[in-house]
């Protein structure tokens, strides 16, 4: 501990070290509400399911491009939840070229069931603190994921 109640880059490292997998292993424990037991559903699945319960129809392009992934991963997502029911693909009234992606109504109550835990966990973390302070939080853990991801840690 340094003398104004922070952390040194060690001692952050150390806590962080012990502390990610209890949270990883939590998030695993969530269980998928009975309604959708049956269905195919990966983790993958949740942040694709997130935006579309939070943010409302999307187009595919625009969900690929919030998940960070390519337009035609999104599409293979999509159509495999599509074609069991989970979600509904339709043509956007402005653009009939362009699909809009929704959850399947009779589905939408299980999915906000499976992703409140989750959700409310966050919200409880990150209420309390400023809007600077979320960012920080935030950026803090897409630069862990980048480095992982990129083998520099």
């Amino acid at each position: 501990m340094s003398t104004d109640g922070g952390l040194s880059v060690d001692d952050g490292v150390r806590t962080m070290l012990l502390l990610m997998p209890r949270m990883v292993g939590r998030a695993k424990k969530i269980k998928v509400p009975a309604a959708l037991r049956a269905f195919d559903l990966a983790p993958r699945h949740l942040s694709l399911l997130s935006y579309l319960l939070f943010d409302g129809p999307l187009g595919v392009n625009e969900l690929a491009a919030r998940l960070e992934v390519a337009p035609a991963t999104v599409s293979l997502m999509v159509s495999d939840l599509n074609r069991q029911g989970i979600l509904d693909r339709g043509a956007d009234p402005a653009d009939r070229r362009r699909a809009i992606v929704s959850i399947a109504p009779e589905h939408e109550p299980a999915i906000e069931e499976w992703l409140a835990q989750g959700a409310g966990a966050w919200r409880t973390a990150l209420e309390p603190l400023t809007p600077g302070q979320r960012r920080m939080v935030v950026d803090t853990l897409r630069a862990y994921e980048a480095a992982v991801s990129e083998g520099g840690g």
